[in-house]
């Protein structure tokens, strides 16, 4: 579903009681990247900055399907206020930089959503300095490893959203390869259904992913994972410290996952810095093959509704769909 307008006037409200201090609302703009929330910044007229963030159906591009709002499913969409609050907290709690709260508001007394209003950072993100200036994001991405560093040493007591497991709850999957394995089977049945490429490809992609998933040894370490970390995910304070955004999906999970995103999302060596040693093999392969598949249905599921930069979704697909099927020689 496309999002509504939203107004200065609806926003005044809360901007007025989360910055406070005589200012008035000046102006509101929609910014870009948010498919499963409205994010917008809030300008005061003494050009005091903010960010708000809407958890609402009008602002949220994906056509929903079953199961998308199961907590149990560690790859569930991380969509909503508690998932955000909880991996804010978490992250908080290990000693790195996320944005600071100025109001949130479940009650609906502000806006007629979920509603939280964040610290702004409005300058560049990591990848955009790195592009522009290695040498100065270099210290940005020693700290960003510190930061990686800190989240794979913590263990959290099982996997799955950390919303879902610091609440008590516990996954549906008997393990993280397991859980792996059956999301990319359902990527795979929902990119077979919109890519007649992956289709004629499906059984041998199914047979890959199995014979990965069992090549994986058990194991019962759960390290803090973002989910969707790239650099264009991590801002920059005044200090020069990355902050964390967009991190609703945050998990307890292989350390493996994160990194095979790492790899995927920025394949040209952005990430070097971030390599660890004493990764799994088997664990790599079989996300990766996932990853590819995920992020092949994703798009492929986007372009069902009415996302707006539809030609960046179908390269997204057209990529991934691509590197699948090289996984499985069937090009």
């Amino acid at each position: 579903m496309a999002p509504r307008t939203v107004t200065r006037d609806r926003l005044a409200g809360a901007a007025r009681a989360a910055l406070g201090g005589g200012r008035r609302l000046e102006t509101v703009e929609r910014l870009a990247g948010g498919s499963k929330k409205g994010v917008y910044r809030l300008t005061m007229d003494d050009a005091t900055t903010a960010v708000a963030y809407l958890w609402d159906a009008s602002e949220n591009y994906w056509p929903t399907v079953e199961g998308d709002d199961d907590p149990t499913n560690p790859f569930a969409p991380g969509c909503g206020i508690d998932l955000f609050e909880a991996a804010r907290a978490r992250l908080d709690s290990l000693g790195l930089r996320v944005p600071e709260l100025h109001l949130t508001d479940r009650d609906h007394t502000h806006y007629p959503a979920d509603l939280a209003i964040l610290e702004d950072f409005p300058g560049e993100h990591l990848l955009e300095l790195l592009d522009r200036d290695p040498h100065a994001a270099r210290p940005v991405m020693e700290r960003l490893a510190d930061a990686l560093a800190a989240m794979g040493r913590h263990r959290g007591p099982s996997f799955g959203k950390v919303g879902l497991i610091d609440a008590g709850g516990v996954s549906g999957a008997a393990s993280c390869e397991q859980a792996a394995l059956d999301f990319g089977l359902r990527c795979l049945t929902e990119a077979a259904s919109r890519d007649g490429r992956i289709a004629g490809a499906r059984e041998r992609l199914e047979q890959r992913l199995r014979e990965y998933a069992a090549a994986v040894r058990p194991r019962a370490e759960y390290a803090v994972v973002h989910g969707e970390l790239g650099l264009d995910h991590v801002l920059i304070d005044r200090d020069g410290n990355p902050v964390l955004i967009d991190m609703e999906d945050l998990m307890y999970f292989d350390v493996e996952w994160e990194h095979v995103f790492l790899r995927i999302r920025h394949p040209h060596g952005q990430v070097r810095r971030l390599a660890v040693g004493g990764l799994d093999e088997e664990r790599l392969a079989l996300y990766t093959l996932v990853q590819r598949l995920s992020l092949t249905a994703g798009p492929l599921r986007l372009l069902e509704g009415d996302f707006p930069d539809r030609a960046s979704m179908r390269a997204i697909a057209e990529h991934h769909g691509n590197e699948a099927l090289a996984l499985v020689a069937v090009l």
